[in-house]
């Protein structure tokens, strides 16, 4: 089945290319590219687009099993995933569970890595013209994007998925410093969790040490990279394939 997902292309990005399959379902392909400062710095990397579907599939199925409703169909073992279609919500959902990255540049009176009395949710809109800005629950408000119990349910869920994706790193001997999310509504105007969960929207680290697209940020080729996806999924136990 899975080697016959095929349908209309109708976005492709950075680090993926959406398909239509029908009124009801997508397919998402993760590219073997890698790029980093709004695709300033760009670079092909064979292997890392199975190693994200994997990631993708494994953490969204581990969610699923708590009870977080998300998109995820099917996984096909390789670069692509079957998800449902949302109506989505042109916000990025960040979760911080240390002090780094853009929060150190609008914050810099904590030290980096500091570990925050409770988990930060911020919000940006999702534009890469704009470089994703940062925007408050009352600017998403006015501006049309969610209602306030819309919000609400949002911060619910971001927090819970946190906590689930925490304890089980933790469990792996793992740190997850902060990572990105992304939401729609289905049919029945449920807010379901979409996009991916990888190491290119996570921040993951063993002993310090990075784990995820840090890593080519700060200079790594797209091999080291590759390499360091291996070894999360590894680490993880995520399966190589169905």
């Amino acid at each position: 089945m899975a080697s016959n997902w095929t349908g209309e292309l109708i976005y492709e990005g950075k680090a993926k290319r959406v398909y239509r399959v029908d009124n009801e379902f997508l397919v998402m392909e993760f590219k073997d590219e890698v790029t980093a400062f709004d695709g300033a710095r760009k670079e092909h990397a064979p292997g890392k687009g199975r190693l994200a579907a994997a990631q993708t599939a494994f953490l969204m199925g581990l969610l699923g099993r708590h009870g977080i409703r998300n998109h995820l169909v099917d996984w096909d073992g390789d670069r692509k995933i079957l998800v449902r279609e949302l109506r989505m919500i042109p916000i990025e959902v960040i979760v911080r569970n240390y002090a780094y990255g853009s929060f150190l540049k609008r914050m810099p009176l904590m030290k980096p890595m500091t570990k925050f009395s409770k988990p930060l949710v911020e919000f940006h809109l999702k534009s890469d013209e704009l470089h994703d800005p940062l925007i408050t629950t009352d600017d998403i408000i006015e501006a049309g994007l969610a209602g306030q119990e819309q919000l609400n349910e949002i911060i619910s869920i971001a927090l819970r998925v946190n906590e689930i994706l925490s304890d089980y790193m933790v469990s792996r001997g793992l740190m997850l410093v902060d990572f990105k999310l992304e939401f729609g509504f289905d049919k029945s105007n449920n807010l379901v969790l979409a996009d991916e969960l990888s190491g290119d929207t996570m921040r993951v680290l063993i002993n310090g040490r990075h784990l995820d697209k840090e890593l080519f940020r700060k200079g790594a080729s797209a091999m080291d990279l590759v390499k360091s996806y291996e070894e999360m999924n590894k680490i993880l136990g995520v399966p190589l394939n169905t």
